[in-house]
């Protein structure tokens, strides 16, 4: 069994990601790749993908030691993380270490509804929904922290509009009050990006807290080619 005593040697500030946890909170005024180790710690957490490499989701440093415990971790990707202690093997004296990467492939069931409906729609909810327009109001073009920023429906709901990822934008406060109960063509507002429904693996994305390049990287070559986030992150990336 492993025990609590961890190992940190990877957390260096020259490891790189992007902190969408400090975006939401309108800490940086643009987002970068900007050094992350001294500010993450333990809550780095590590993407979990299925055996085929398909991203499911993102978990803390015990859940990927239960993992490896059971023997479910296929292979890992990424750089390494964590080094995890146990206890000491009375015949060989030596002690148990688990080195845990930044990307771990899992056997088993994938509960991954991306891959199993080809119909499934992401749950729509502020945070990502920001994410996605990388906290751009779509009217004025400028950026806001989360906490200044509200949901519109393009077609409003007095109209037969769907609260839907297709008919939502980000939109600072003075926009959506000025737009009103109107399309952006009533209330003569331009759009400055179309609103597109995520896939799984952008879903994952937006839903991460400290997301390292590594992961960005992988996470990125299952996003299509034609997505916002593919061209937004490569410049990142740049």
């Amino acid at each position: 069994m492993l025990n609590i005593r961890i190992k940190l040697p990877y957390l260096t500030p020259a490891m790189m990601g992007i902190d969408l946890e400090r975006a939401d909170r309108g800490v940086a005024d643009d987002l970068r790749i900007v050094p992350t180790g001294t500010a993450r710690g333990l809550s780095q957490l590590v993407l979990r993908t299925d055996i085929a490499g398909m991203p499911l989701e993102w978990i803390d440093y015990k859940e990927a030691a239960r993992l490896y415990h059971q023997e479910q971790v296929a292979y890992t990707c990424g750089s390494p993380l964590f080094e995890l202690y146990g206890g000491v093997n009375a015949r060989t004296g030596r002690r148990t270490v688990l080195e845990i990467n930044s990307i771990v492939a899992t056997v088993g069931h994938t509960g991954n509804p991306g891959n199993t409906r080809h119909d499934y729609v992401p749950p729509l909810n502020n945070q990502t929904l920001f994410r996605r327009d990388a906290y751009l109001c779509m009217y004025c073009s400028l950026r806001f922290p989360s906490r200044e920023l509200s949901r519109d429906h393009i077609r409003p709901f007095s109209q037969g509009g769907l609260d839907v990822w297709t008919n939502v934008v980000t939109a600072c406060r003075r926009c959506n009050n000025q737009k009103a109960s109107r399309t952006p063509e009533q209330a003569k507002m331009q759009l400055i990006a179309v609103p597109f429904t995520p896939t799984y693996a952008e879903y994952i994305f937006l839903k991460g807290r400290r997301v390292l390049a590594d992961q960005m990287q992988y996470l990125l070559a299952h996003f299509p080619r034609s997505s916002p986030l593919h061209d937004r992150i490569q410049r990142w990336l740049s």
